[in-house]
């Protein structure tokens, strides 16, 4: 069993990588919006109700899959490093898995800020996060986070965490994907 933590800030491209790398090996997909979707059809983001279902959400899948008989699980998250509730949060998640022997490998995304507000507007990511589809909401969103977390890692803070970094301003996801894929392969 594999557990791979792919974060970074909104729009960066998580799940459309994690997407392709589903592809591309016997790992599914968990994306952060497939629970938040579905909370939100109920409850405001960020509210108490909101965070206790997502939370609940989750973990019960994590605690399935990671006792199955699947190969593995890339999980998308966008952490706020200054946060130490994000922090604990992974360590939960990763927690989980560790208890059924899983491998946890953590990939870092990284883009610009302005290709990141393209990559916002994207038809394939409005289809799939209803949620995002209100465009000045959302680049309002991404903007406060861009100024307001710390989305990425300082060198050595995850301290012996498997850390794979990937600018991906310029990169297609494909190509993203299989770099990662064949940093999990060498691993």
């Amino acid at each position: 069993m594999k557990l791979v933590i792919l974060f970074g800030p909104p729009a960066v491209g998580k799940m459309t990588v994690g997407q392709e790398l589903e592809k591309i090996t016997t790992l599914r997909l968990f994306h952060n919006h497939m629970s938040i979707e579905l909370v939100h059809q109920f409850f405001d983001f960020g509210t108490p109700a909101f965070e206790r279902l997502d939370r609940r959400i989750r973990f019960a899948f994590f605690e399935e899959l990671a006792a199955s008989d699947l190969d593995g699980l890339i999980f998308t998250y966008v952490w706020d490093f200054d946060e130490p509730a994000d922090t604990d949060y992974i360590d939960a998640v990763a927690s989980v898995f560790h208890q059924q022997g899983a491998v946890v490998s953590y990939v870092e995304l990284k883009a610009d800020l302005s290709e990141r507000l393209k990559r916002n507007r994207d038809p394939h990511r409005l289809a799939c996060k209803p949620s995002k589809r209100d465009i000045e909401a959302s680049e309002s969103s991404l903007r406060y986070f861009e100024t307001n977390y710390r989305m990425h890692t300082w060198l050595g803070e995850l301290g012996q965490k498997p850390l794979l970094t990937i600018d991906i301003t310029s990169q297609e996801p494909q190509a993203t994907a299989h770099q990662i894929s064949d940093w999990l392969n060498q691993r």
